[in-house]
């Protein structure tokens, strides 16, 4: 006995009413992708279910990549049944002897999206239940709370599907259902959580990496593409952007009084990506700043370093523990990476005692003083823009059955 299909759950994709059919399409395309490789298997999208007919696939490589989906609430490998109780009965028994263990308990959940069945939930639950407790000669226990193994039976009006395995997703809304936003991003710790959580919100990112040769290494600027590369796998495809700062780095350190060095180097970071955001279409920009972490993190510091731009500047991150952070990015494996010993843009030319509550209007003269625009300008003429991608996958399947 084999799993024939994956059921898959939106969680909160079915509170979004006549939108829905939009993220619904959305989170079908990304399962789409993720699969391509498995010609395989169909998946059909429907109001309320993804199904997935695995047609001989192994259902443990398809779950394993269904967990990287965002929009996905959970799912489940099922079979699917006809609408006969007596079928029912017995696939539930199958299955739960495909997992028992001696002493374990069990629990029957119904589910009855097609009201015209002859059984409601209570009788359904009661029925299984029975034919399990039969089949072990009453030698099993029952446990409403915390069973050991749940029999969960979907009755639709195509048919019954039913499991005893349901495995939560990423949650979240599918990639680009909220737009496209760019995320600045170091090589430290935090830049790419923040990336991670946008994108579980539905962003679609693309990156803005700033590099200051000889300041920061090559190996600097391999880390920031290597970290991109780790969050393709929720998303397929990540352009990153690579901007030659060391001029303007230069000219901050010998303009600027030493104070406000690391306000006025953030300041055109966020110019030029606000820049860069609006050649590619972006509606936001992303950045892993958590209030407190750094000087240039306080609230004061923040308001002069936005002033530079209207755009809405999404901060995941901003009320988050350190330690939090780090449990992130050691679940999304950029940790590692994050924590290799190579020079950046933000830790080059860090003040001995930063401001930490700068002024604005102080920081605005101190940069009218120098022509910054031209080094902007041919800062943002020289970006390197390459696209990051993930193992190609060698083939694709355009079969999609029965979507909205």
């Amino acid at each position: 006995m084999e799993y024939d299909r994956i059921l898959v759950r939106y969680g909160e994709l079915s509170t979004k009413g006549n939108n829905r059919k939009v993220f619904v399409r959305r989170l079908a395309s990304s399962v789409h992708q993720l699969l391509k490789d498995v010609p395989e298997v169909k998946i059909n999208a429907e109001r309320d279910r993804l199904f997935i007919t695995l047609n001989g696939a192994d259902h443990q490589l398809i779950m394993e990549r269904l967990h990287l989906v965002f929009g996905i609430q959970s799912y489940s490998p099922v079979i699917k049944v006809e609408q006969d109780i007596e079928q029912i009965k017995e696939m539930a028994v199958a299955l739960l002897q495909r997992h028992y263990k001696e002493g374990q308990s069990f629990k029957v959940r119904t589910k009855r999206a097609d009201k015209e069945f002859p059984f409601d939930t209570n009788d359904v639950n009661l029925m299984v239940g029975d034919a399990i407790m039969d089949a072990y000669n009453d030698d099993i226990a029952v446990r409403m709370k915390n069973p050991d193994i749940e029999i969960t039976v979907e009755i639709r009006k195509e048919g019954v599907y039913i499991s005893s395995e349901t495995v939560m997703g990423q949650g979240g809304m599918p990639v680009s259902s909220a737009g496209k936003a760019m995320l600045m991003l170091s090589g430290g710790i935090d830049s790419p959580v923040a990336g991670y959580l946008a994108m579980r919100r539905g962003v679609e990112i693309e990156a803005v990496h700033f590099y200051s040769p000889p300041y920061t290494s090559e190996r600097a600027k391999q880390k920031a593409i290597d970290l991109t590369q780790k969050l393709t796998r929720y998303t397929g495809d990540i352009k990153i952007h690579l901007v030659p700062f060391t001029k303007i780095q230069e000219t901050i350190k010998q303009r600027i009084p030493e104070g406000y060095i690391m306000t006025s180097t953030r300041r055109f970071m966020m110019r030029i990506t606000d820049e860069i955001r609006r050649q590619n279409d972006g509606l936001a920009i992303v950045n892993g700043e958590s209030l407190g972490q750094v000087a240039s993190q306080t609230m004061m510091s923040m308001l002069a370093i936005n002033d530079v731009t209207s755009t809405p500047i999404l901060r995941p991150l901003i009320t988050m523990d350190k330690n939090d952070i780090i449990k992130i990015a050691e679940e999304i494996d950029t940790f590692e990476l994050s924590i290799q010993p190579f020079e950046d843009c933000c830790t080059i030319f860090t003040p001995k005692q930063p401001k930490t509550q700068p002024r604005l209007d102080k920081v605005e003269r101190f940069e009218s003083k120098v022509d910054f625009d031209t080094l902007m300008a041919e800062a943002i003429a020289n970006v390197e823009t390459i696209t990051v991608s993930i193992e190609a996958n060698s083939a694709t399947s355009e079969e999609f059955e029965g979507l909205l």
